[in-house]
């Protein structure tokens, strides 16, 4: 069995480090690397000609940073072993469920017959709640909150500190959102679609743009809501607010909306953030660090 699972981790490991190779190498409309890069210049483009806090500097503070976290967080991180050893894992949990209950498929609701568009849509809404609340519980956990300091430690706000989060993060979200939507049975291409969606709205949740959106604030995201989730100072015995990712939809369902006023200069982060490493290998190392 231990066999079984070394060559599923070293056929997944090359089976990466391949696609990643042949993506940098081929840029085309179904590349995903230059769909990163593309998004995010067209972004930055927006915070450059039309800029919400005309007084922060147009490379702000820990902009490369930020920007390595963007491909480490998307491409690296899944490089150095994430992408094979959770395939590992999701092999070993497929076979605890097949040796134990019996259960050989976990699809649990066939949706291959709906229209394609519906299928992305209730990939898009379900992938959406899951990861709102995962991220109530990186805020109100104080052991998730600890590599969630990562992303808050944001001080000047811009399109690339959207991905400026801890690697456990991945680890986390994917976890919790494995079971749901294999339950569904999605497939990769429809997977990828959604992801680009997404990743363009978190783009523009955290760039210093205005972005009017009239009554579609009330479904999603913003810069003009999210900034108030970076906020430093919060509601008094308040874990977060604001935790939508794409959607604020849920926000205003579930009442964790807090917008008190134009949140364009507020201060950002959280107490005593001043005193938070600024290097990449410091803050992937701060959070195990033991607290006392």
């Amino acid at each position: 069995m231990g066999t079984k699972y070394w060559e599923i981790f070293v056929s997944n490991f090359k089976g990466y480090a391949n696609y990643l190779w042949h993506t940098v190498l081929n840029p085309s409309w179904g590349n995903f690397f230059y769909w990163l890069i593309g998004i995010s210049l067209a972004v930055y483009a927006l915070e450059l000609l039309f800029p919400w806090r005309k007084n922060q500097p147009r490379i702000r503070e820990d902009f490369w940073l930020d920007t390595f976290y963007m491909f480490f967080n998307v491409f690296i991180f899944s490089l150095v072993g994430y992408a094979a050893l959770s395939s590992v894992v999701a092999e070993a949990f497929n076979d605890f469920l097949k040796n134990v209950f019996g259960v050989r498929n976990l699809v649990a609701l066939n949706i291959a017959t709906w229209p394609g568009w519906a299928q992305m849509l209730l990939l898009f809404l379900l992938r959406d709640f899951i990861h709102w609340n995962v991220h109530r519980l990186l805020h109100r956990s104080p052991w998730l909150w600890q590599f969630h300091k990562v992303h808050h430690s944001v001080q000047q706000m811009g399109y690339a500190a959207h991905l400026r989060y801890h690697f456990m993060e991945n680890i986390v979200y994917r976890t919790i959102e494995y079971l749901p939507l294999a339950m569904l049975g999605f497939g990769i291409q429809d997977f990828i679609i959604v992801y680009l969606f997404a990743l363009t709205i978190g783009h523009l949740n955290h760039a210093n743009i205005y972005l009017p959106l009239g009554p579609l604030k009330y479904i999603f995201n913003n810069p003009q809501m999210h900034i108030w989730h970076h906020s430093k100072e919060l509601p008094k015995g308040s874990y977060g607010v604001n935790y939508g990712i794409s959607l604020s939809l849920w926000d205003y369902l579930f009442g964790t909306v807090w917008m008190p006023h134009d949140g364009r200069d507020i201060e950002l982060g959280f107490p005593e953030v001043e005193k938070y490493p600024h290097g990449f290998l410091e803050q992937v190392v701060e959070p195990f660090k033991n607290k006392g």
